[in-house]
């Protein structure tokens, strides 16, 4: 034989070969137990175990089966996070972020035996993250074996949904209703002991003086310093936040309010709900971050002449399922664009890491933004929970509440732990009685707690700092608050620095 034909034979050979043992090219055997998913409660149970015994629980290291599962059994919907490595999130960082994406996607659709146009479902525009559709767990497998993968999940796998059903059908120990956490309209009319009348006519609530934030109030007002709040959105029957946001003594300040969320149960729809509460949570932690010093007799909020972006992101405090993580995501990458905002409170969380929201926080952490998050607030879903996501995140500052009193005292939902960096006292020693608040609704008041308030308050005190000090850098912000802070320089495993001290932070 020729040695021309000899060599054309061995390098067809070698080239068959590799591209049979290739990870996108190889045989893929299910074995015959796990060729039939799991149910949402097996699925749960394995995610409780893994809870139970490491603490957390993260989708990368969840078996394939798993993996598959939970995406059955979720709208067959799975977020990719891809890159050159695990630090590799931003596409204007990758000058190879589409040939990779295209790659992923051709593995797709040769498992998967479809075309582009059903498989993708979204290419997010600023991070190196898809959405698509999956039914096959050969594809999973196949993906996984990527080196571009940093993390493959179940982009619409609702885990609090299905511990809300099982405990409706008397498998938990209650019948609490965890989707409704942090909802409701309801109005109070404030106690005369949980407010001092400031003047033109507003209600300083009571814990801002265990903050000492009317005397940080005679040096700094949050002037020229924008605040982003992700949460339900703001009430369009509270003009305090709407028409009057300058109403009092809070002039020449701006309020913009965004929407994201898409209410509907379908990943596919696109069309947003609009930008107005229709929880309420997002209104308390906007009115206690930002209310104005107003002259109607109704509380104020810690920064009354910072500026207020918020978004609408999620329909309750649970992020559970796509829509209010897609939403979530969006929000903190449109607010890491908005040059204007320097703070980012999210009073929101879930129970193990999101991989998208991880990406956004990054995103926004990035460019430069100073970001709170919620500690945990109880349900009956979340009190085997320490600090949530994504509060424990190295991105954010995680804050909760305490009670009144001479020593650290957790409140009576607030999550604790090593991952806290800041407390505020919200609960009332005798009462009870927490933080009050503008309503829902036009001249009426509220009261409301949990590590959710701690939140927004922590981001209206360094709006202040920020304030007086507007050419310094967020870590400059964010080690005054440390040092004015009561346990400084020590840091308390449960309690972080404590309780900051506002009018020390702007001195």
């Amino acid at each position: 034989m020729p040695k021309r034909i000899l060599s054309l034979l061995l390098l067809t050979l070698i080239l068959s070969c590799a591209k049979e043992d290739s990870p996108d090219n190889k045989s893929i055997v299910i074995p015959e137990n796990q060729k039939t998913p799991l149910t949402p409660a097996q699925i749960n149970s394995k995610i409780d175990e893994a809870m139970n015994s490491k603490g957390t629980f993260n989708w990368r290291d969840a078996d394939s089966h798993l993996l598959w599962s939970a995406v059955v059994n979720g709208n067959n919907v799975v977020t990719i996070g891809f890159g050159n490595s695990k630090a590799n999130f931003e596409r204007a960082k990758t000058s190879n972020s589409i040939k990779i994406q295209n790659e992923l996607l051709s593995i797709i659709t040769k498992y998967e035996d479809t075309t582009l146009d059903k498989a993708l479902l979204s290419a997010d525009p600023d991070l190196n993250l898809i959405d698509v559709l999956i039914s096959k767990q050969e594809t999973i497998i196949a993906l996984r074996e990527s080196k571009y993968i940093r993390y493959l999940e179940p982009g619409d796998y609702k885990y609090i949904a299905v511990r809300d059903a099982q405990y409706r059908s008397g498998v938990g120990a209650n019948s609490s209703v965890g989707t409704s956490s942090g909802c409701g309209y309801e109005s109070e009319v404030l106690a005369a002991a949980d407010y001092t009348t400031v003047t033109p006519n507003a209600k300083a609530p009571w814990t801002f003086y265990q903050h000492n934030i009317p005397n940080a109030w005679t040096v700094s007002t949050g002037r020229g310093i924008t605040i982003g709040i992700i949460d339900t959105g703001v009430s369009p029957n509270q003009s305090l936040l709407g028409a009057n946001f300058n109403n009092g003594f809070s002039t020449g300040r701006t309020i913009q309010k965004n929407g994201v969320y898409v209410d509907s149960i379908w990943p596919w729809s696109t069309t947003t709900d609009g930008v107005n509460d229709l929880c309420g949570h997002g209104t308390s932690m906007a009115s206690v971050a930002t209310a104005p010093r107003n002259d109607r007799g109704l509380p104020v909020g810690v920064a009354y002449n910072a500026n207020l972006v918020t978004y609408r992101a999620a329909y309750n405090v649970v992020l559970d399922g796509y829509q209010e993580q897609e939403g979530v995501k969006k929000a903190f990458t449109a607010l890491g664009n908005n040059a204007n905002v320097r703070i980012i409170s999210m009073s929101m969380g879930y129970v193990f890491s999101v991989g998208k929201i991880e990406d956004a926080i990054k995103f926004a952490y990035g460019k430069g933004k100073l970001i709170f998050c919620a500690a945990g607030t109880s349900t009956s879903f979340t009190t085997f929970a320490g600090v949530i996501f994504p509060a424990w995140m190295p991105e954010t500052v995680a804050v909760t509440g305490v009670k009144e009193g001479a020593t650290f005292q957790a409140c009576d939902v607030c999550h604790t732990g090593s991952k806290v960096d800041f407390t505020v006292v919200m609960q009332r020693a005798t009462s009870g009685n927490t933080v009050p608040v503008d309503s829902y609704y036009e001249n009426q008041t509220d009261y409301v707690g949990g590590s959710s308030v701690a939140t927004a308050t922590t981001a209206g005190i360094a709006a202040l700092v920020w304030s007086k000090n507007p050419f310094w850098t967020r870590d400059q912000v964010l080690a005054k608050m440390k040092e004015s802070a009561s346990l400084y320089p020590n840091k308390s495993n449960e309690y972080g620095y404590g309780n900051i001290n506002a009018f020390l932070a702007v001195q």
